[in-house]
């Protein structure tokens, strides 16, 4: 065999192992199309799993060829698509790669200068542009627009881009789906009916394991809900007047989220059957707190974790919510940040939920639900006054957790919350300092 030919050109690129419990993932999406010439670590394809989502990237650079189709379900080790690397860059693509470097950190400046808000959107229109990153083949759309376009049905034909080229981004999906459909209008000028069409659509890997697992934990766990409400004015005192000098001094707002879960490591550090689980014939305790935080992302519900919180201060435990929810917004969570929590809050109140039991996130033993700050008439001192409340559940397992221990544990996260001096020695400074 002469030296110089190769008997395989194709570079195969396969699925690669992306966690011990995870045995096939989905393809979700190309984003190049077949013999586009690539550069060596672009991304290639979007593919979830059971846990996450995460990106495929070019082995090196070259002509591109998909074996595997878009929603296909692989096994880890199965190829999904090939490259000949052997081919030479096009003219224009080396061009491209030269010339557009200016260009393109002129636009990542003016990204920059963009709301926080807009940011992660702005940034996830970056990616290779490809047709089938929306539902219709004509109209390019970022992956977040296209994920919401999908989740909420609504077609790209109903959407006008506003990006280059008609590109849609985020904010257009959401304004078209503030606005009647088409079909409602046309429904409303004839005097008729909107459609009756029913789709079906391939549950998610992520979608099928949410649903499995709560299943699970209302089949697994002597689960009850304990309920009380905490008095939020002190809080939002506190949070009003300082939280201009906070973001200055800490580059990060001030939210609810960081007393929360302040309050909740005191208290699990006083009550730790709150923070066990059950192991076999065995209760497992943990001398720390792994805080999970359920965030509502565009393909389901993901539950990041915060690590060692009782050890982090009010703007550590900022930082990493806003870090953990701007991932989860980007689909860019990867396994180990979704692992190995011990406490989980979820906050049903962005929504405007005044009142629900979660589920608990097992296999842990409890959950703290937060809800919408309503102002209600309380007694005070002998008198009616208006206060901010909110209502919080505790679900719990009853297995580990006995009525006192998880009603004195929302008491004390009560207690701290209406007493937000206590978050910092986890006691009255008073009777700190008087050592009672």
């Amino acid at each position: 065999m002469h030296p110089q030919i190769r008997l395989f050109p194709m570079i195969e690129i396969k699925v690669p192992s992306v966690g011990e419990s995870i045995s096939e993932v989905t393809l979700v999406k190309w984003t190049k199309k077949d013999g586009d010439y690539v550069q060596r670590d672009e991304v290639l394809c979007e593919l979830e799993s059971e846990k996450a989502t995460f990106e495929l990237n070019a082995e090196q650079a070259g002509i591109f060829h998909p074996v595997a189709e878009e929603g296909a379900t692989l096994a880890i080790g199965d190829v999904a698509c090939k490259i000949d690397e052997t081919a030479g860059a096009p003219a224009a693509a080396e061009a491209g790669k030269t010339e557009s470097k200016p260009a393109q950190e002129g636009v990542n400046e003016a990204k920059a200068s963009n709301s926080s808000i807009e940011a992660p959107e702005k940034m996830v229109s970056n990616m290779p542009e490809n047709k089938s990153a929306a539902p219709a083949a004509d109209v390019k759309a970022t992956p977040v627009a296209g994920a919401i376009m999908k989740d909420k049905k609504v077609s790209p034909a109903e959407v006008k881009g506003t990006g280059p080229n008609g590109r849609i981004f985020k904010a257009d999906v959401l304004s078209a789906i503030a606005r009647p459909t088409n079909q409602q209008n046309a429904a409303a000028e004839t005097g008729g009916t909107p459609g009756r069409a029913d789709r079906p659509e391939k549950m998610s890997n992520l979608r099928k394991t949410v649903s499995r697992r709560l299943v699970e934990a209302k089949n697994t766990t002597a689960m009850l809900t304990t309920f009380n409400e905490v008095d939020m004015s002190r809080i939002m005192e506190l949070r009003s007047a300082n939280k201009d000098a906070f973001k200055e001094k800490h580059g990060i707002g001030l939210g609810f989220m960081s007393f929360f879960t302040r309050a909740c490591c005191i208290a699990l550090m006083e009550w730790p059957a709150v923070n066990a689980y059950i192991d076999g014939d065995n209760i497992v305790y943990h001398d720390y707190c792994d805080i999970s935080i359920a965030v509502s992302a565009p393909k389901g519900l993901v539950v990041p974790v915060i690590r060692n919180a009782e050890s982090l201060d009010m703007a550590g435990i900022e930082k990493a919510v806003a870090a953990l929810a701007g991932k989860a917004r980007d689909n860019k969570l990867t396994l180990e940040e979704m692992t190995g929590g011990t406490f989980t809050i979820t906050n049903g109140g962005v929504f405007g939920s005044l009142m629900s039991t979660p589920i608990i996130n097992i296999p842990q033993s409890a959950i703290l639900g937060m809800h919408k700050i309503q102002e209600r008439p309380m007694v005070i001192n002998g008198e009616i006054k208006i206060r901010p409340m909110m209502y919080l559940a505790l679900s719990y397992d009853h297995r580990i957790i006995d009525g006192r221990e998880s009603v004195s544990f929302l008491v004390r996260v009560k207690e701290l919350l209406e007493n937000p001096e206590r978050l910092l020695v986890g006691t009255d400074p008073m009777k700190a300092l008087l050592g009672l």
